[in-house]
């Protein structure tokens, strides 16, 4: 009789379908934030924490890595991305795209304090656990 996995073992996504899913989320977050308020704001922050333990829960344990280095990269791209089409909604509009990406990060820099480490957090129960259950964490 086998033991029904654990949440912090179900995770068996390939680290690229979870880098796609990580951007196509945020993107997503990002495209409802600033139609509803103009800006990038608080909702943004609340739903970039969750999008970051859920990354990290979902991604297969091979993959590791690639969710470990994602959330810091993840931000930059999206806020990169809102510097040259959207400058207003994370800096001063007249700002360039440098310093626009700089005072996004700034602004949203305790989302990606608090994400990063929930997302390592989280990385790291799941190996402690797979190595518990006797699995190593490379294998399913």
């Amino acid at each position: 009789m086998s033991q029904s996995r654990t949440l912090w073992e179900e995770g068996r996504e390939p680290g690229r379908a979870v880098v796609a899913l990580g951007l196509a989320v945020a993107l997503t977050v990002v495209v409802v934030d600033v139609g509803m308020v103009g800006r990038v704001s608080l909702f943004f922050d609340l739903c970039f924490v969750a999008l970051c333990i859920g990354l990290a829960l979902a991604v297969r344990p091979t993959d590791f890595f690639t969710v470990g280095v994602l959330p810091p990269m993840l931000m930059v791209a999206i806020f990169t991305l809102l510097a040259f089409t959207r400058p207003d909604a994370i800096a001063h509009p007249d700002d360039g795209v440098v310093q626009a990406v700089v005072s996004g990060l700034s602004r949203h820099s305790a989302a990606l304090l608090v994400g990063y480490a929930l997302c390592l957090g989280v990385l790291a129960v799941r190996q402690r656990i797979s190595r518990q259950v006797g699995r190593p964490a490379g294998r399913p």
